[in-house]
């Protein structure tokens, strides 16, 4: 069988492919990226590149030839909220006929798929940002109880955030109001792996993470086999969407 080639937009100029792809499939599934040059996580960044993203969709079918292809960056996806974030997806597939989701739509499958609904959001971002967030999680069906961000818009600062930082804030959101369900970290850029295990392991409550999700999500739409054993409640067992 040939291995699989999924196509990803992400918001650095670079267009690196994330460490979650690598680290959570190895061999099993290929990626490819575009970066859409993204100033600053904000909505003035959002706007300036946004007009771009079907764009890239489109060279990473006809340059690369992936098979399915998501927009790997949650705020770009959710900060005009849920009705716009289904049209992108809609506008990416049909300008390649492929397979097509968002970094928004994983972290709702995630959080759904872990039947969490009360949830407690650690972030990123701004404050802007966040009631951006909170807006379209409740226009997802979902109950927002504490949320609170890093209050970071640069670009390249969210990947050197360190694993403790973001273990201390998911605790922080999770005993600010009893009640959450589960956990969700918000950003694409944070790394975030090594968080997600050590929360759940010690709050005993399923974690949905941007950047894992986000690749849980693209191989469920393309029909492959998300699991990855060892990476958290999300990925020990997972048909194809």
């Amino acid at each position: 069988m040939a291995q699989p080639h999924l196509g990803l937009i992400v918001p650095p100029a670079a267009g690196a492919v994330p460490v979650d792809g690598p680290l959570l499939y190895g061999e099993r599934i290929r990626f490819s990226a575009r970066g859409l040059g993204l100033g600053e996580i904000s909505t003035r960044g959002y706007l300036d590149v946004i007009d771009s993203v079907v764009a890239k969709a489109v060279e990473l079918k006809k340059e690369e030839g992936v098979s399915a292809i998501s927009l790997m960056g949650t705020s770009l996806s959710f900060f005009r909220g849920a009705t716009f974030n289904r049209q992108l997806e809609v506008e990416m597939a049909r300008a390649t006929g492929l397979p097509c989701t968002t970094m928004s739509n994983a972290i709702v499958n995630g959080l759904r798929h872990l039947k969490v609904r009360r949830v407690a959001v650690a972030t990123a971002y701004i404050d802007e940002v966040n009631a951006q967030l909170r807006g379209y999680l409740e226009q997802s069906d979902f109950e927002p109880l504490a949320l609170e961000g890093l209050s970071i818009s640069d670009v390249q600062a969210v990947g050197k955030v360190p694993t403790r930082a973001l273990v201390d804030l998911c605790v922080k959101v999770f005993e600010a109001q009893p009640g959450a369900d589960g956990i969700l970290i918000s950003c694409g850029g944070l790394v975030t792996l090594d968080a997600v295990r050590e929360v759940e392991e010690r709050l005993q409550v399923p974690v949905v993470s941007s950047s894992p999700a986000g690749f849980w999500d693209l191989a469920r739409t393309a029909g492959l086999d998300a699991r990855s054993p060892g990476c958290g409640r999300l990925f020990a067992w997972t048909a194809p969407a």
